[in-house]
C-alpha cells in the first residue's frame, strides 16, 4: 500500500489520469488479486501511468517492480520510487544470490500485493517491443495460481521519450487483455513468445 494518506494518493492518480488522458480501469475486467501486471516498457510514465489506471483498492495493494540502480540515484527518486508508490527496487547490475530479485518479488506477492513489471527489463527507444526477459517466467513458475495479466501502454514512448525530463502532452491509454498463466508442460521460451504477443496482440494498431 502507498505511504502517501489516500486522499492525497487519489489526487495523484487522477492528476496523472487527467495529464495522460487515462482512463481508470473496471474492477470486473481485473482478476482477484494478488495479480501480476506485465507491460510494454518505453518510457520512465510507464509503472505511474499503470498505476494510476488501476481501481482505488487495487492500486493501493499494487507494487511496482523497478531498477534500484535508477530509482536510487538521487534523493528525490528514492523518495517517488519508495514513498510515493511503494516500488519493490531490484538488482539490475550485479545479480547474486543474496540480490536475487526474484526473492523480493515473490515475498510483496506473498502478503497479498500485486505487481506491476515490465519484462523487457529496459525501456525500448522506438516503440517496438523486445524479447522478454525470463523474470516473467520464473515468476510464473514459482507462483502458478497467481494470473499474469497483459497490459498495453499506448504513446508513453512519445509523451516522455527515453533521455528526455519533459513530457509532451499526447493522449495515452492503457489496454488490460485477459489474464494468462504457464501451462504445466510450456517451455520457457514459448511461454515468453506467448506472454509478448499477448501484450503486442493489445496494440490498436500494430
Amino acid at each position: 500500500m502507498s505511504s502517501l494518506p489516500v486522499d492525497a494518493a487519489d489526487f495523484l492518480a487522477g492528476s496523472i489520469r487527467l495529464l495522460c488522458g487515462v482512463h481508470q480501469l473496471s474492477a470486473v475486467c481485473l482478476p482477484a488479486p494478488p495479480g501480476i501486471f506485465f507491460a510494454n516498457h518505453s518510457s520512465h510514465l510507464d509503472f505511474a501511468v499503470l498505476w494510476a489506471a488501476l481501481p482505488r483498492d487495487e492500486r493501493r495493494r499494487t507494487r511496482p517492480v523497478a531498477g534500484r540502480d535508477y530509482w536510487e540515484a538521487t534523493p528525490l527518486r528514492r523518495w517517488i520510487a519508495r514513498r510515493v508508490f511503494c516500488a519493490v527496487l531490484i538488482e539490475r547490475q550485479k545479480v547474486t544470490a543474496a540480490s536475487n530479485p526474484l526473492v523480493l518479488m515473490l515475498a510483496a506477492l506473498d502478503t497479498g500485493r500485486s505487481l506491476i513489471v515490465f519484462p523487457e527489463g529496459t525501456r525500448s527507444t522506438d516503440g517496438v517491443m523486445h524479447d522478454f526477459k525470463p523474470g516473467l517466467f520464473h515468476l510464473a513458475r514459482a507462483r502458478p495460481a497467481i494470473p499474469l495479466v497483459p497490459v498495453y501502454l499506448e504513446n508513453l514512448n512519445r509523451m516522455l521519450p527515453k533521455g528526455d525530463i519533459m513530457a509532451v502532452p499526447l493522449i495515452a491509454s492503457v489496454t488490460v487483455g485477459p489474464p494468462l498463466h504457464l501451462d504445466a508442460d510450456e517451455n520457457k521460451l514459448d511461454f515468453l513468445a506467448r506472454a509478448r504477443q499477448a501484450v503486442a496482440a493489445l496494440h490498436a494498431d500494430p
